[in-house]
């Protein structure tokens, strides 16, 4: 079993530093491309750029903890384990043509063990020995929007990157930044979240405060809790455009996010927690894993789902715009720098 669980990390490119006991891995298909952020711009429809979501179907505009109990609320979840009513979300990848035209890339199942999903992102959740699962009404971000240089990312955040995959086992190669050739079997951007807690709070007004990386291998002092790694790899199919006669004339990369960085380096993440009563920590506490190559989830605690119930599980958009073909602007009409 650690064998495994040592090769599923080295897949997945875990960071050396987390000695993982639970590797609990899972494929959570496409709930909705919508532009709603209910974190950053709570209440406000549509918010200022695009957002790819994943998991419960009770996600919406607010989300306030007081009101809006995810596993209470949702009905269904594009997550394969089905007490797991938590959101995930992105921004979303656009193609920029040599005309200046934009076009959405889609997401696509992870090719190892997730081909039969519908888009979406594959989730983790790791620990390295004993940890304490988030509490009802916990959220956080990772990463910041506004970012354009590598040396602000690295001295902020860790372990957010892009692989250019040559195929689908293709790990290594790492970068911070977007990929400047194309990738043959399309880009897998990573997302990694902080693994330690203040103990407190659920949130905080910066939505990441309240949550910490550990200092090597121990926690600081002001946040003394261990809590799961959860890390995010979305596969975002590039394919369609490796054409470099459409990238632009001057040789740069094509790829911009929905928020307007042709870097790369504004990457950032979004967590709602939402898993049914005790699950999650279950899952921890007896050190679940999942298989590399299939969709199968080693736990016996944990009630799943197929992908194609996953599949089944969307949510249509409550904002009424166009996100598909050419479009002469980002949606939102976001600034491009």
């Amino acid at each position: 079993m650690q064998l495994r669980n040592l090769a599923l990390l080295a897949a997945a490119g875990i960071a050396p530093s987390v000695n993982a006991a639970a590797t609990l891995r899972f494929s959570c298909s496409q709930l909705v491309v919508e532009r709603l952020d209910p974190l950053v711009n709570p209440g406000e429809n549509p918010s200022p750029h695009l957002h790819q979501v994943v998991g419960g179907n009770a996600f919406n505009v607010s989300m306030d903890p007081a009101v809006h109990d995810l596993p209470s609320t949702a009905t269904c979840t594009s997550c394969t384990p089905v007490e797991d009513l938590s959101n995930y979300w992105t921004a979303v990848l656009f193609f920029k043509a040599r005309n200046g035209t934009l076009h959405r890339v889609n997401t696509f199942g992870n090719e190892l063990g997730f081909t039969g999903a519908k888009g979406g992102q594959t989730v983790y959740y790791l620990s390295s020995g004993k940890v304490t699962a988030f509490k009802p009404g916990f959220r956080m971000t990772v990463g910041d929007p506004n970012i354009r240089t590598a040396d602000e990312l690295n001295r902020r955040y860790k372990y957010m990157d892009f692989t250019c995959l040559a195929s689908s086992m293709t790990r290594g190669g790492q970068t911070t930044h977007f990929p400047t050739q194309p990738c043959a079997a399309g880009i897998m951007v990573s997302i990694r979240f902080p693994t330690c807690w203040d103990g407190k709070n659920v949130d905080s007004p910066d939505h990441q405060s309240h949550v910490a990386y550990p200092n090597g291998n121990a926690c600081p002092s002001t946040h003394p809790v261990v809590i799961p790694q959860v890390f995010y790899e979305t596969y975002w199919d590039t394919r369609p455009f490796n054409n470099k006669a459409e990238w632009p004339a001057d040789g740069s990369q094509p790829f911009v996010w929905s928020f307007g960085d042709q870097t790369g380096y504004g990457i950032h993440g979004d967590y709602v927690f939402g898993w049914k009563g005790d699950a999650l920590q279950r899952a921890m506490d007896t050190n679940c894993n999942s298989d590399l190559f299939a969709n199968k989830i080693n736990c016996a605690t944990l009630q799943t789902q197929s992908l194609g119930e996953a599949n089944k599980c969307t949510k249509a958009s409550t904002v009424t715009e166009n996100l598909d073909g050419w479009l002469t602007e980002l949606p939102g009409g976001m600034p491009i720098n």
